[in-house]
Order: structure tokens, then sequence, then C-alpha cells
């Protein structure tokens, strides 16, 4: 079960990233992409679901492992941490690609409800009852654990979009359903470029072969598309300029808001007034039309509760709440600090909170270091971003040093 796989708190994730150290270097560079099954998943850190929540934080991987290995040793690694943090910033500079998901989702799920033909072929994937050995396996471990290897995710979303031909938005929402590390901009723009909508014309094939091989001989899938045409679809928009940065204002009195995007508020205390309150929301219903699995809901909900216990000496009882507006004028707070939430259904939930709160109440979203660095340069490609991971390695030193 997730809960003895990924159990929901900073001690755990803490406990993982040293184990994982050592491997970070050439063994992971070597044996990254083999996936060999639920509980198996040795060669890849599986910190995603900590580091999704930030009970863990990408800077504190990052040097965790390079006071082990040199840059160029952990390269592999390293650039799969600033994947993560590329995509946030990518979908950052181009909020609109998310509404379209959510346009798409809706589209195709209200297509499922009335096409009989569509609903059985998309119950049959959600439960992995397709025939397909390896995608009906993935679909299981999934609804068991809430995980999958990042290899398996591109061979089950190449799977579902050109073998099984269901929508690729309704596979992006099966997966932000039922991960514990659902993150809405990996997960959508991962499946945006499996399509052939990210890099236009450009997608990814499921082989049996390859399938084979990189399970070590677990599957051999049969019936897989041969030929991955792209997806038709709009150009991806061109970046806006990264919003600036909000500061707390001193002398307000100020309430402290935490949300599941970022579980490790350390950072915010330094930056603003001493809060007289502090409460914390989540919005992960708002993901989705349908349920979100439980065990996210209850893994999330742990994890906050962790949080809660580890600064209770600082800020109290930490409850949650569903009306910003009301809690923010029931303790007559001037303002309301928050962490950024990136691209998602937190940050939509803080926009209607702002309309809500008026003019009177000020509403601050703080962005970390290691963010305000990284994501003005999501502008292209992975490529191009990946140039300047030394010198964002060396910033984030610097900051830490500071």
């Amino acid at each position: 079960m997730s809960d003895i796989a990924f159990p929901p708190d900073r001690t755990a994730a803490l406990e993982r990233l040293a184990r994982f150290v050592p491997m970070a270097g050439e063994a992971y560079a070597r044996r990254r992409n083999h996936e060999l099954g639920p509980g198996r998943h040795v060669h890849v850190s599986t910190l995603s679901p900590y580091l999704r929540h930030r009970l863990i934080t990408e800077d504190e991987v990052l040097q965790a492992v390079l006071s082990r290995h040199s840059l160029r040793a952990a390269e592999k690694f390293v650039q799969e941490v600033f994947w993560r943090t590329y995509w946030k910033g990518w979908l950052e500079l181009r909020p609109g690609v998310w509404t379209a998901y959510k346009m798409d989702r809706d589209a195709a799920w209200n297509a499922v409800q009335t096409q009989s033909g569509l609903r059985a072929r998309w119950e049959e994937a959600c439960l992995g009852q397709t025939g397909i050995d390896a995608f009906d396996a993935w679909a299981r471990e999934l609804a068991e654990t809430g995980y999958m290897h990042n290899h398996a995710r591109m061979w089950f979303a190449s799977i579902w979009i050109f073998t099984l031909r269901l929508p690729w938005a309704l596979g992006a929402d099966f997966f932000l359903r039922h991960l514990l590390d659902g993150d809405p901009a990996s997960n959508t723009l991962s499946w945006r470029w499996v399509a052939g909508l990210q890099t236009k014309g450009k997608t990814y094939l499921a082989r049996a072969d390859n399938i084979a091989t990189y399970t070590e001989g677990r599957f051999a899938p049969r019936g897989l598309a041969t030929h991955a045409a792209p997806l038709d679809g709009p150009e991806p928009p061109r970046p806006r300029a990264l919003p600036l940065p909000d500061r707390a204002e001193p002398g307000l009195r100020t309430g402290l808001l935490l949300h599941p995007d970022d579980l490790s508020p350390c950072f915010l205390l330094d930056r603003m007034p001493a809060p007289v309150v502090t409460a914390r929301m989540s919005y992960r219903r708002d993901l989705s039309p349908l349920a979100v699995a439980p065990m996210v809901t209850e893994w999330e909900e742990a994890a906050a509760r962790d949080m809660t216990a580890r600064w209770a000496d600082r800020l109290g009882d930490i409850p949650r709440i569903d009306d910003v507006a009301a809690w923010a004028r029931a303790h007559d707070l001037e303002q309301i600090v928050t962490p950024y939430a990136p691209v998602g259904p937190e940050a939509d939930a803080l926009t209607r909170a702002e309309r809500d709160l008026g003019p009177g109440i000020r509403l601050v979203r703080l962005r970390r270091a290691f963010d305000d660095a990284a994501w003005p340069h999501a502008t292209h490609g992975f490529f191009r971003f990946r140039d300047r991971i030394p010198e964002l390695v060396g910033r984030m030193r610097g900051l830490t040093a500071a």
C-alpha cells in the first residue's frame, strides 16, 4: 500500500534521500530506465511524492547529491530534478495551456458519457483490463500504490493514445487522480509531449522490444501501434514574462496560509511579519471532474499533519480551512502570506480567494529563490534550459552558503 511504500512525512523523505545519494552517479545513469515492478524501483530515487509537495526541496536534494558526486558524475540525476523545475517554469510562462488542458479534458469526459464504445474502452484502460499485459499491470500498480516508474509512464501514455486511441487529456486526468506525485505541469506537459502537441511533430512510440528489454523480460505486449502520428493541436503559445515577486508589508496584521504545493514553510518566515494565525487549504478536489483517489487525498492530509507537528512550536495549530476570505475577516487580517502556488488547482483557488478578499486585504504570494532563478529560462525546449543548469547549481550553492 502507498502509505507503506511512501510514508507521508519529511523524516521518511530525508532517509530515502540518504539511501539514494550513493547511487545518484554512474549507477543511476546506467540503470535508471530499468522498470522492475512494484516494490523494486531500486534504480531511481522514488523521491517524487516528497518533492511534489516540497516535504523535501529540490535544492536540498541537489545539495546532498552534489556533496557526494561531481556535477558531471551526477549529470543524469541532476537533469531529472531540473526537468520538474523546467516543466513548472514552462507552464508558469504559458498558463493558458493549463486552461486548454482542462477544456480538452472536460470535452473528452462529456464524450465518454455519451459514447458507449468510448466509455467501455476508457473503463478497461483505467481498470487494467485491456489485455495488453504491461499496460494492465501498470494501471493496477498505479491504482494500488499511487506510483509508476517514469519509463513506464511514457510507455503507458503512448499506448493509451496511439494503441487504445483514447483522448490524451483523459489519460493525463487518470494520472493526476492517482499519482502521489501528480503535478499539473510535469503531468500535463509530459502527456502533451508523448502526443506530439508539446514539441510539434515529435511523438513517443512504445515498442514491444523496448518494453521487454527494460522490464527485463517481464512483459511481451502484443498488438501495439507501429506508428505514432502527432495529434492535431495549436502551436504552444509564446511565453509571457514571469510575474514579479510579491513582498510582504511590515507592520500589518498577517496570516500565514499554507497549501500542499509547498509543505516546508521555513523560507517564508524571515520574509514576513510574525503571523497572528496560520491555516492551510487544499483544492486537490479541483484537479478533476472525477473523484481523486482516496490514497492521494489521505497521503496529502497526512503530510500536512506532519508539517503541522514539525512547526507546532512556531506556528501553533494549522487547521484546514475552505473559505479563505471568511478566515481572514474572522481574524481581522490585513494581509495573507502564502507560498507561491504554481499553475494548477491551488493557484486557481488563490486567484478566486483574492477576488473574494476585496481591496482591504492583501494576498502575498512568495516565491522561492530556486524558482525565481530557474523559471525565467523555461522559454524554449529543455535542451536550451539544460545549458543553464551549471549556472543554476552555482547560484543555488551561493544562496545556500549565504
